[in-house]
């Protein structure tokens, strides 16, 4: 597989467009992007058996965030209040920002 570009990063607000989670928000907490997916705090949350390690004494059954497809979530403008797509444009200092193609507002801080 090679290295695909994600149009999401780690810290931006994702809201969840398709699949069993559809409609959640949440934090991206990490990208993969070999594999174009995205790993989404709260959504996806599957229950993962394991046994007794120094870190964790006790084991069981641990619910952990596992990787959803970048395709799959779209990032959330805080001024719009909803999911939108993203564009780009040149500030005056010449730095590239990502914005919101609804409403104009820069994603990027």
């Amino acid at each position: 597989m090679a290295n695909t570009k994600v149009h999401v990063r780690k810290g931006d607000t994702v809201v969840v467009i398709s699949g069993n989670d559809a409609g959640k928000r949440g934090k991206v907490l990490e990208v993969i992007p070999k594999k174009s997916r995205v790993i989404v705090e709260g959504v996806n949350i599957v229950k993962r058996h394991t046994r007794p390690t120094p870190q964790l004494p006790q084991g069981g059954i641990i619910e952990k965030e596992a990787p959803i497809h970048s395709s799959n979530v779209m990032i959330y403008c805080s001024k719009c209040g909803r999911p939108t797509r993203i564009g780009k444009k040149f500030l005056e200092d010449g730095r590239k920002v990502r914005i919101c193609r609804k409403c104009g507002e820069v994603l990027d801080k």
